[in-house]
């Protein structure tokens, strides 16, 4: 979603599939902690975005180190 925008950090590649969309899940987070608590931002990330499959273009989600 246009929301999280501002979260990408690039693209992924794997070898024989198409490119998508790699996150910030750090970043993501924040955004959502926009509107609620750490606690129902991670339960929300864990359930309802990284726990998504949306076919062979669902995005990766990146922890930076």
């Amino acid at each position: 979603p246009a929301e999280f925008d501002s979260a990408i950090i690039g693209v992924a590649d794997r070898f024989g599939m198409v490119s998508v969309v790699a996150y910030d899940k750090e970043a993501i987070l924040e955004i959502l902690m926009r509107d609620m608590s750490e606690e129902e931002a991670i339960e929300y990330f864990d359930f309802n975005i990284i726990g998504a499959y949306v076919g062979d273009k669902t995005p990766v989600f990146v922890t930076l180190i």
